[in-house]
C-alpha cells in the first residue's frame, strides 16, 4: 500500500484516481491551519475517499501566521512522515507533474543555481525514518491531470496561492503560459537529463572521497591535485559537512582560491590549511568566544 499526500487540487485528485485504480491506497490532507477554508476543502477530500471505499485521515498542524512556503513545506513533510510510519507505508506520493517541474527549473535558473539545483523535483527521494517520497507524475503535463479529473466529475480546490504574485513560482507560470516556445514538456525533460548528470558526478564523487580523501578524529585532509573545480568543490562540501558545516558557493569559492594562492583560511568552525594535502581542523575559539 502506498500513502498519498492530497489537497484536493486538480493534480492530487487525479493521482487519488490514478492510483486506486492501480491497488489499495492510504490517503492523507494536511490543513496546515493558514487558511480559514482548509478545513472544509480537507472535509471534500475526505468525502472523495469515502464514496471510493479509500481510506483517509486529516492532519492538523498550527502553524503560527506569517508561517513562509518553505516552513509549510518542512511542517508538513514532517507531519506526512509521521503519518506514514505510523501506518507502515514506506512510500509517500506526491502530485508533482511536469508543468512543476519546468517552473522549477526557470525559478532555479534565475536564481544561479547549479547543477544539482537544476535537476529540479527528483523522482524520488528519502524523507526519513524509513519512508520514501516519490512522484508518480512526473512525466504527466497538468492538462492531462486536469482532464482526469473533469471527467470523472470531480470539482477540486483551487488554491489562491497558486495566482499569488509574491512568488516566483507564479511568475515563471505566468511566464511559460505566454511564451509558447518555452515548451513545459521539454523543459522537464532537460531537467531530467540534469539529474542523470547530477547523478553521475556523485557517483564519481563517491570514488574520489576514497581515492583523494581521509579523515583522521578531528581532522580531514584532501589531495586536490588536477582536480577539476566541480568536483574539488564537491569533495571540500563533504569535508565540512563532517564538522557540521554548509558553507555557501561565494564563500567556498574564496576559501579554495586562498588554499590555491598558498593561503590558511577560517570559514565557519574549520581553519583550511594548503599544501600537496589540504588540511581541515576545527578552528580554535576566537578571543570572547566561550
Amino acid at each position: 500500500m502506498i500513502g498519498l499526500s492530497i489537497s484536493g487540487g486538480p493534480d492530487s485528485l487525479a493521482m487519488l484516481l490514478l492510483a486506486s485504480a492501480e491497488g489499495p491506497v492510504r490517503a492523507a490532507t494536511v490543513d496546515h491551519g493558514l487558511r480559514p477554508e482548509a478545513r472544509g476543502e480537507a472535509k471534500q477530500v475526505a468525502a472523495i475517499c469515502a464514496a471510493r471505499s479509500i481510506a483517509h485521515d486529516i492532519l492538523t498542524l498550527s502553524l503560527p501566521p506569517g508561517t513562509n512556503q518553505a516552513e509549510a513545506r518542512e511542517a508538513r513533510y514532517a507531519a506526512l512522515g509521521e503519518w506514514c510510519r505510523a501506518h507502515g507505508l514506506t512510500r509517500l506520493a506526491t502530485a508533482h507533474h511536469a508543468d512543476d517541474q519546468a517552473e522549477t527549473l526557470l525559478m532555479r535558473l534565475a536564481r544561479g543555481a547549479g547543477l544539482g539545483g537544476l535537476a529540479g523535483i527528483r523522482s524520488e527521494r528519502a524523507l526519513g525514518g524509513g519512508v520514501t517520497l516519490v512522484r508518480p507524475l512526473i512525466r504527466y503535463r497538468k492538462a492531462e491531470l486536469e482532464a482526469i479529473v473533469a471527467a470523472a466529475g470531480l470539482m477540486p480546490v483551487r488554491d489562491p496561492s497558486n495566482s499569488d504574485p509574491r512568488y516566483d513560482r507564479t511568475a515563471a507560470r505566468a511566464l511559460l503560459a505566454e511564451t509558447p516556445w518555452l515548451n513545459p514538456a521539454r523543459l522537464a525533460h532537460s531537467a531530467t537529463h540534469l539529474a542523470e548528470a547530477e547523478a553521475a558526478l556523485e557517483w564519481t564523487v563517491d570514488r574520489l572521497e576514497a581515492e583523494r580523501a581521509e579523515a583522521r578524529g578531528e581532522e580531514a585532509s584532501l589531495d586536490p591535485a588536477g582536480l577539476p573545480p566541480e568536483l574539488l568543490r564537491r569533495l571540500m562540501r563533504r569535508i565540512f559537512a563532517r564538522f557540521g558545516e554548509a558553507p555557501r558557493g561565494p564563500e567556498l569559492a574564496r576559501l579554495t582560491a586562498a588554499l590555491h594562492g598558498g593561503r590558511a583560511a577560517t570559514l565557519g568552525s574549520v581553519k583550511a590549511t594548503p599544501g600537496p594535502r589540504w588540511t581541515f581542523s576545527r578552528a580554535p575559539p576566537r578571543r570572547g568566544d566561550h
